[in-house]
């Protein structure tokens, strides 16, 4: 014990700990307090929570699985894309080889069944605030910032779909990206698009409506494909990042995870 101790001191008494943690140790409530808000990882979280309000029954623990699951699909969708070339030749090819040939072919079923359960997760959060009334003032932007990340969520299921360049990718995306014509003014199908005229002529048509500009063309093929896999490994992930560090962030400024009314 006392080796233990005496290591201990050593770790926490050296320079590079004090560079790094500039308070000590969190042995007393200001020093704990001091030390979260220095911190930009500890930061993002209230320095106190009610005990009632962090209990499994209350929080379901959503929030921390769905984190959880975005930080797995990031690590595994990183090492998939050192075996994946987003090409109609190759595309169809290289998933195929991930289970037959790669060592870490695993990684893809793990991020599937992890996409799947990340899309549960955060549904299953947004109806739990729903029914605590975790959305009520002040906390009403906090919610409006997990409506985007519920759709992002979405639209990462949505592009990853493709990406396996089999039929049943083709075709689901067919069929997904076909509502996207009937899209309020962006759609050359949707209400409001044959209000946009310039004399005779239609402003919003098949060539260049939403549809047109999601899959990059008036058919799936391989420029959807390239569009897609930029969207689901770099785009979104990019917004989602930073829409989560607002959403912790607001949850410390908004009085920590709210407790049972």
């Amino acid at each position: 014990m006392a080796l233990t101790d005496k290591l201990v001191s050593t770790v926490t008494e050296s320079q590079v700990w004090k560079s790094i943690f500039r308070h000590g140790m969190p042995d007393t409530p200001r020093n704990q307090a001091l030390a979260v808000l220095s911190n930009v990882f500890l930061h993002l979280h209230p320095i106190k929570a009610r005990k009632s309000g962090i209990k499994l029954q209350y929080t379901w623990c959503m929030g921390g699985i769905s984190f959880f699951l975005f930080l797995e699909l990031a690590v595994t969708g990183i090492l998939l894309m050192f075996y994946y070339r987003p090409t109609a030749e190759y595309a169809y090819m290289d998933i195929e080889a991930l289970g037959d040939h790669v060592p870490i072919g695993i990684m893809r079923e793990l991020h599937r069944w992890g996409a799947h359960l990340m899309v549960l997760a955060v549904w299953l959060h947004m109806f739990r605030v729903f029914l605590t009334g975790s959305y009520k003032p002040p906390r009403e932007f906090n919610w409006a910032v997990g409506v985007i990340l519920l759709t992002l969520t979405l639209l990462l299921s949505f592009t990853g779909y493709l990406l396996p360049w089999d039929q049943l990718a083709i075709w689901a995306i067919t069929v997904g990206s076909n509502m996207a014509r009937a899209t309020p003014f962006l759609g050359h199908e949707g209400p409001g698009a044959s209000l946009l005229m310039l004399g005779d002529i239609p402003l919003v048509h098949a060539g260049d409506d939403a549809r047109f500009g999601l899959i990059a063309g008036r058919a799936v093929g391989e420029a959807a494909l390239l569009r897609f896999y930029v969207l689901h490994c770099i785009a979104i992930p990019f917004v989602v990042m930073i829409l989560i560090s607002i959403h912790f962030w607001r949850v410390r400024k908004d009085g920590g995870i709210s407790g049972p009314l």
